[in-house]
């Protein structure tokens, strides 16, 4: 392409560019626009940019909010014991009272209020006993360094606060230490280094530590106080539907993919993937478990409630959800059963597959009702029976015929490996439904869950 100029005319007062391209047309070339026209450009488009990022992060708010409203009302909920709390600054005889440590409610509020009732308890309760425990043992190093004399002071608060604040820091890796008082552990060494070394220059120590004592037993009161009245979140009750929740998946992805396997039904993968849900709930149970034992009774759950068996039944749920991602993996596997085959397995495997998923959701029942199904044990029977038709069938297949196509007299072993790996999975998973089955029924039994009156139909 060669470029010349190929004429100039007065239009406005500006000179016209052309170009000529290798076909003999030519095209015109636009003049660069002016800096200052640049400039509004580049305004403009930051302008927009900013005005798209706003509404993509209004819409992503307002669908965190519609999909679960209770973040909203926690927020609210906090901004109501802030508000509270505040009135110790607002109000000039509460500010008499406390002072400038109205500022530790404040602080208080802030850290301990979290979004269940059972995780506010365990973070207030953790704060009251390690500031009331650092702030005895500080006074009490600081009465001990005061005796032993001015040369002496210093090194006696120093030497205690190594010590102690050492300790406290080595009792957070203790398994038990760290799951339930792990922020005591971390309120403690704040506190009594704050206090000791403020204890060194501040004469009124008992009056400062009654005061800050006072303040932080006021927002953690507060708190608890909101957390339970105002439209409370309890970590029992999630736990106890996150479970419920988790065995409804499992039944639906283990029919939905052995109706993949055989059928090719077109199921959504939503529902052909829903265990990797329960895989992904271990730290979730974990979480919500350890906050439950702090909460009081409430609904149907009573005061020591076993929460620790909802840890043993979400960890038999995750092994048979193992088995099923296995099972999935199957489906879109290269090593395809041929169709002869599928059709021989095809009525035994999908029975298997719903009888067991029949177990689960009888069992997820048991759990939503919290009444003992009487159904359970003749299901598990069936499913047992099921397994028993299917190896079977695994025994006969070396004796199949191959197909009329086929020049071989007997099916390849490359060509029974997969059905037979399938056959293996479900008898597998059938296996750890009835450990799920045990830790429910354990469950039911440490719970005292009510057995379950069957209707009888009128005759």
């Amino acid at each position: 392409m060669t470029r010349k100029m190929a004429q100039q005319k007065e239009v406005t007062n500006k000179v016209e560019w052309k170009i000529k391209v290798a076909d003999g047309s030519s095209k015109d070339l636009v003049p660069e626009s002016e800096p200052a026209g640049r400039a509004w450009l580049g305004i403009q488009g930051l302008i927009a940019g900013l005005v798209l990022k706003v509404g993509k992060f209004y819409k992503k708010s307002r669908d965190i909010a519609e999909d679960d409203p209770r973040k909203v009302i926690h927020c609210l909920k906090l901004g109501m014991a802030l508000t509270v709390v505040s009135l110790f600054y607002y109000m000039r005889p509460l500010y008499e009272g406390v002072g400038r440590n109205a500022m530790w409610a404040v602080m208080t509020t802030v850290v301990v209020f979290e979004n269940s009732v059972g995780a506010t308890l365990c973070k207030s309760l953790n704060r009251a006993c390690g500031t009331l425990l650092a702030g005895s043992l500080a006074v009490g190093v600081h009465w001990i360094a005061n005796q032993s004399g001015e040369k002496l002071e210093p090194y006696v608060n120093g030497a205690s606060v190594f010590l102690l604040a050492s300790a406290a820091t080595f009792s957070r890796f203790i398994p038990t230490v760290r799951a339930r008082f792990d922020y005591g552990a971390m309120i403690f060494i704040l506190t009594f280094s704050l206090i000791s070394i403020s204890g060194y220059r501040v004469e009124k120590l008992l009056m400062m530590a009654h005061l800050r004592l006072s303040t932080i037993a006021i927002g953690g009161f507060m708190c608890i106080l909101i957390s339970i009245l105002v439209c409370p979140i309890w970590a029992g009750k999630e736990l106890h539907l996150l479970i419920t929740r988790n065995m409804d998946k499992l039944a639906y992805s283990l029919d939905g993919c052995v109706a993949e396997y055989f059928n090719n039904s077109g199921i959504p993968m939503e529902k052909l993937q829903g265990y990797k849900c329960v895989l992904n709930s271990k730290a979730t149970e974990e979480s919500m478990a350890n906050f439950a034992r702090w909460e009081p009774a409430h609904g149907h759950f009573k005061f020591k409630h076993p929460w620790r068996q909802y840890l043993n039944l979400g960890a038999s749920m995750r092994r048979c959800a193992y088995c099923i991602e296995a099972l999935n993996g199957c489906i879109n596997s290269e090593n395809q059963v041929p169709e002869s085959l599928k059709q021989h397995f095809n009525g035994v495997c999908l029975r298997l597959g719903s009888v067991s998923s029949t177990v689960i959701r009888e069992l997820a029942t048991t759990m939503k009702t919290m009444k003992k199904s009487p159904k359970i044990k003749y299901l598990v029977k069936e499913m047992k029976n099921s397994v028993q038709e299917l190896h079977n069938e695994v025994e006969y297949l070396p004796n199949l015929p191959a197909p009329p196509s086929s020049t071989e007299a007997m099916i390849p072993l490359a060509e029974v490996i997969p059905i037979a790996t399938v056959a293996s999975l479900l008898t597998e998973v059938a296996s750890r439904i009835e450990d799920i089955a045990v830790a429910t029924e354990e469950l039911a039994k440490l719970a005292k869950f009510k057995p379950a009156v069957e209707k009888i139909p009128p005759h």
